[in-house]
């Protein structure tokens, strides 16, 4: 009788002491702009050894997300690029024209018909997922269950493994993408970009991206610096 009470007694133990880990949720949500893009620092600042994506820059247009939201976000990706051994980057084809540049950003790219969703997975232990799947500034998901993180890394994988290498599909080195000739003439003559998104028929908000796509196919970030880069690839 004392033997079958105290199995009884460590029964209800292991149950008691497994309930709070089976209801722990697999991920924190994260929500409000500041601490989001504190998120995506943190998530830069601890990448050591892999990073993967899912990313589709097409999501983001025409949305009232703000400048600074957009520069921060690439910032992080940027520098998480710079910090990891191992990228490996997915994007639809549908937005291969948002993607000037890609293949000259450290580690690998592919092109897939279609991503399930935005994804932000470093070293296998954690990921970052939009809550609403599309865009990081509405809030993201941020996961650190194992068993959540490998399922993420494994649908990556299998897009991967599916996809088309991005050097392959892109333009020729040393072609200028037909729709930034005029943002580089209109940096190359000086205007602001209030005058040159006026003169080009564009918002301020399309304007800024254009130039953003320009420097990533220069392969800087400085405009002082984009005028000699475009001279000695021949594009002026």
């Amino acid at each position: 009788m004392a033997e079958r009470v105290g199995s009884v007694t460590l029964a209800r133990s292991a149950v008691s002491r497994g309930a709070p880990e089976a209801q722990r949720p697999p991920g924190r949500p994260v929500r409000g702009v500041r601490r989001v893009s504190a998120a995506l620092a943190a998530l830069a600042a601890s990448t050591r050894h892999e990073l993967l994506t899912f990313d589709d820059p097409t999501t983001s247009a025409g949305r009232a997300i703000p400048e600074p939201f957009l520069e921060l976000a690439g910032a992080c990706m940027r520098a998480a690029t710079e910090r990891a051994c191992e990228v490996r980057r997915i994007v639809p084809r549908h937005a291969l024209s948002q993607v000037a540049g890609l293949e000259r950003v450290p580690g690998r790219a592919r092109l897939t018909d279609a991503i399930p969703f935005k994804l932000i997975v470093v070293d296998r232990t954690v990921a970052a997922v939009p809550l609403d799947l599309e865009l990081l500034y509405n809030g993201l998901l941020l996961i650190r269950d194992p068993v959540v993180v490998q399922a993420l890394v494994r649908a990556h994988r299998a897009s991967w493994d599916a996809g088309e290498e991005l050097t392959s599909a892109v333009a020729p080195t040393g072609e200028l993408p037909p729709q930034l000739r005029p943002v580089l003439e209109a940096l190359l003559a000086g205007l602001t970009d209030e005058t040159a998104a006026a003169r080009l028929g564009m918002s301020g908000r399309t304007y800024s991206r254009r130039v953003g796509e320009l420097m990533a196919a220069l392969g800087t970030t400085s405009r002082f610096r984009a005028g000699a880069e475009a001279a000695r690839r021949g594009w002026l």
